[in-house]
């Protein structure tokens, strides 16, 4: 059923659908030494410590016509950060328009929603292996929603927000509302796949695979960037600086990394 600001169907009291999206991005590095590791530590801890995740996430707030109840924040040793953000606003009478279109949302322009309680969190998870050289930092942040709109809308403006090599996201309707006839409703616009909701110029940066199951409206993409250049993997030091036999190795270790991450597996060369 496609449901628009013409076609809406009456309801019986507000919309109170549940609509959840989880986006998990992970930034991958080469850090060489062990002091290498620890500036790559710092760095992120610093770019993203929870006053700035507070930042971000009240940005998504005003993108999805929210507004802040609460806010609680913590940078922990030795490293991560965690922000959570209760957010709530009143129905309205009428729906955005947009609100029923399948289209990536804005980066700053603030979109008009119909909410009613609703959370947003972010949980940041850097680490690295003292073995391989490996680093990598992991963000999870969920996007919780009561109302018309899909929390898919901030979706671009999260992408935009972080530094991302493998991406990936969970979008799923929970719960049902009822029209005044007693008619449940499960869920209340249309959607294919989260690819929809992710600009042109974004698909083209990276390698795409949907994982959906429709008929209980659980949506799947995992995002692995495309375009591999090994310069943007060390830090620290660049690999003009490297033998042939290293630049091979390290590339090979950085490749299996994200290989992995977006399989969702270990793999054996």
């Amino acid at each position: 059923m496609t449901l628009t600001p013409e076609q809406r169907i009456e309801l019986h009291g507000f919309n109170n659908l549940t609509k959840s999206l989880s986006f998990n991005m992970y930034d991958i590095c080469y850090t060489k030494t062990k002091e290498e590791r620890e500036a790559y530590i710092n760095y992120i801890d610093e770019q993203y410590n929870a006053d700035r995740l507070t930042h971000i996430l009240s940005t998504v707030t005003d993108m999805i016509g929210a507004h802040i109840l609460n806010v609680a924040k913590q940078d922990y040793v030795p490293q991560g950060s965690s922000v959570t953000i209760l957010v709530s606003e009143g129905p309205v009478d009428e729906a955005p328009k947009d609100a029923f279109e399948e289209s990536p949302g804005p980066l700053g322009n603030a979109v008009v929603a119909n909410l009613d309680k609703s959370h947003i969190t972010v949980h940041t998870y850097p680490e690295y292996h003292p073995a391989d050289g490996i680093s990598t930092f992991r963000a999870d942040i969920d996007v919780s929603t009561c109302g018309e709109i899909s929390p898919l809308k901030a979706l671009n403006y999260l992408i935009h927000s972080f530094e991302t090599d493998v991406m990936v996201i969970d979008y799923r309707v929970r719960g049902f509302t009822r029209d005044v006839n007693g008619h449940k409703l499960f869920i209340d616009h249309d959607i294919n796949s989260i690819q929809n909701y992710i600009p042109d110029e974004v698909q083209e940066m990276y390698h795409m695979i949907d994982v959906n199951v429709y008929q209980e409206n659980i949506f799947h993409t995992k995002c692995r960037l495309r375009q591999f250049d090994l310069d943007n993997y060390l830090f620290g030091h660049r690999k003009d600086s490297l033998t042939k036999d290293e630049e091979q190795e390290i590339t090979k270790k950085l490749k299996t990394e994200m290989e992995e991450i977006f399989y969702g597996k270990n793999i054996i060369h």
